[in-house]
């Protein structure tokens, strides 16, 4: 689903997750991705080695550009193949699978996509990365629909690649539709992994979610994957090597938080709702005077000749 009104949290909350003990058990694979991909094999691997450790699982979530790496020239020639590799082994175990993102080139533009699959192998949602890392990420065009989806009966999940949740409009959308956890997977190999940790904690503890951050390794990243809770404290992080990381996802948790605040104290989500003061930022779409007197967006030029 995706830009569904929500009627009420109480309400659509009591009808489609009744319980406030649920517990779901995710599982993170930090895996090296090959700089010319082709490693949706060694992703099947990976994943019923999971399956294989873990059979309580209920969901696996892979890296940003897990599938085939981050180079353009590398990008899948039959996506719906792969696709169809992920959707079998969902079905086959029974388990939710974000396999991470892949470019795609639709209507002459190449996006950074990902897909949810259910258990029943059923792709249930679509996102393209909205903030491709530009200058860096050159010749990706930017998604502009959100991705929100329901795991019945546990909760709302939403979906974010990467550099999307250093803009933290979009977490804010995607927790004002009543998203509860937030997948969200990454590549980072540069030297700000340690600011977008910090990131992932912000927004956890800001909007009152889980943060599940997978990164790759080698041309994936450098790893130190996390997952953040509502709170705000590292759930677990891990090293710069290969690693699976289940994390039994507690939603009781998350909905406590947003009720009675983070440790009994700041109640965030309603403060931003009752807020008195109108944000000109969000009436004019960010315009602005200064942003536009810092020029282009492009490469840092040599400072001295």
């Amino acid at each position: 689903m995706s830009g569904q009104p929500i009627v009420g949290h109480a309400a659509w909350q009591e009808e489609l997750f009744p319980r406030d003990n649920t517990r779901f058990l995710i599982a993170g694979i930090q895996m090296p991705v090959p700089v010319r991909g082709q490693n949706v094999s060694a992703m099947t691997v990976q994943l019923e080695k999971t399956v294989a450790i873990y059979p309580g699982v209920d969901m696996v979530v892979f890296s940003e550009l897990a599938p085939h790496g981050p180079l353009h020239a590398c990008a899948a020639h039959d996506p719906s193949a792969d696709e169809a590799v992920f959707q079998a082994l969902a079905a086959k175990h029974r388990i939710w699978v974000i396999p991470g993102s892949y470019f795609v080139v639709r209507d002459g533009k190449t996006y950074n996509h990902s897909i949810v699959i259910n258990p029943e192998g059923t792709i249930v949602g679509r996102y393209d990365k909205m903030f491709p890392f530009l200058p860096f990420e050159a010749g990706v065009a930017s998604g502009t629909d959100f991705l929100v989806f329901d795991v019945p009966h546990v909760g709302r999940f939403g979906l974010s690649i990467c550099y999307d949740i250093w803009f933290p409009e979009t977490t804010r959308t995607l927790t004002s539709r009543g998203v509860e956890v937030l997948i969200h997977p990454v590549l980072t190999g540069t030297t700000d992994r340690s600011a977008e940790i910090a990131i992932v904690q912000a927004t956890a503890v800001m909007f009152s979610c889980y943060v599940v951050d997978v990164n790759g390794l080698d041309a994936g990243g450098v790893g130190r994957s996390l997952v953040a809770d509502p709170t705000g404290r590292i759930v677990h992080q891990c090293g710069q090597a290969a690693e699976i990381f289940p994390i039994n996802i507690d939603l009781g948790l998350v909905r406590q938080v947003r009720r009675e605040g983070a440790n009994g104290l700041g109640q965030v989500l309603k403060s931003f709702r009752d807020k008195a003061v109108l944000l000109d930022t969000y009436q004019n779409n960010g315009a602005s005077t200064y942003l536009d007197s810092l020029g282009p967006l492009r490469t840092m030029r040599k400072r001295y000749s």
